[in-house]
């Protein structure tokens, strides 16, 4: 058993003090390199070890006081203990972010060379969109979905897209714009959710931004009538109508559809629709339908319009 260090019963108090201090802004858990700079040497923390105030949780990964700690910590642990850039991710980055449900399973955690441990789940990444969540560095709610994208069942990755749009960690435009493995799967879940009126306008703008077409006037009202499109190409009578499910997909909604276009194609209006699903899986062929309308030669007169 280690001797007891050489330091007075103030100094001992002292000492501890610092660990403690370090501890409790850190889920309970402290480094060597903590402990270092509270001034501790190999001796003084081999004997706090064998006495009980030091519980090793992974090698130079350490809980104060009592070994039982929070999941917070126990990540917090996880992450000090796979090495310099080291954050968690996958499943358990789901579960902090409040995506998916608790679970039984070693921490996730991913680093540029993670060092290997038997108790957690290692990823090796050089690339990594991360940040910090409750003072433990995390891969950010993008990331952490493409990172399931290309691993669980389809089910469970709607699940965590669902709750992750439900909590406002992510944008549907995040989810269409990403390139890499999973990303299809991505597409795929965004088309089932049912979008807000507002959701389904962002969207649209984003597509259409992101393609350099010109940005078209939002919600006005035409003169005369009391139909408001989604949006318009005044110059070019042209009108798009983004229908989301919750919005149109029952026969009351369909049947004003119908009326409205009517109406609008009536006053020489051309009425592009398209849909979520479309936008998300297949926004090329919304876009090339406005293209190809924004680009005729002969384009109709400009009808009046009013502002809403």
């Amino acid at each position: 058993m280690p001797r007891e260090p050489r330091v007075s019963q103030p100094q001992h108090v002292k000492l501890d003090a610092r660990v403690a201090e370090i501890a409790a802004r850190q889920w309970g858990v402290v480094d060597i390199d903590d402990l270092r700079s509270c001034g501790l040497t190999r001796e003084a923390i081999s004997w706090r070890i064998e006495n009980g105030r030091l519980h090793p949780l992974y090698r130079g990964v350490y809980a104060v006081g009592h070994p039982t700690i929070s999941l917070r910590g126990r990540c917090l642990a996880a992450v000090r203990a796979c090495g310099p850039g080291a954050v968690i991710s996958h499943f358990t980055a789901a579960f902090l972010w409040g995506m998916l449900e608790p679970f039984t399973r070693y921490p996730d955690v991913t680093a540029p060379k993670p060092r290997k441990h038997p108790t957690i789940n290692t990823h090796e990444s050089k690339n990594l969109d991360a940040t910090t969540l409750h003072g433990i560095p995390i891969t950010t709610p993008i990331q952490t979905l493409i990172h399931l994208s290309a691993i669980v069942p389809f089910k469970t990755l709607r699940r965590a897209v669902n709750e992750a749009l439900n909590r406002r960690l992510i944008t549907p435009q995040q989810l269409i714009t990403t390139r890499h493995r999973g990303a299809k799967n991505l597409r795929q879940t965004l088309a089932t959710a049912a979008p807000t009126r507002s959701d389904n306008e962002n969207l649209a703008l984003h597509l259409l931004h992101e393609a350099g077409i010109e940005k078209p006037l939002v919600n006005p009202r035409v003169s005369g009538t009391n139909k408001i499109p989604d949006f318009l190409w005044p110059d070019r009578n042209l009108i798009l109508e983004a229908d989301s499910w919750r919005y149109h997909d029952h026969p009351l909604a369909r049947a004003d559809d119908r009326d409205k276009q009517r109406i609008l194609e009536g006053l020489g209006f051309t009425v592009i629709r398209t849909t979520w699903r479309e936008m998300t899986t297949r926004p090329d062929c919304m876009l090339a339908r406005v293209q190809r309308e924004l680009t005729r030669v002969d384009p109709p007169a400009a009808l009046v319009l009013r502002s809403a």
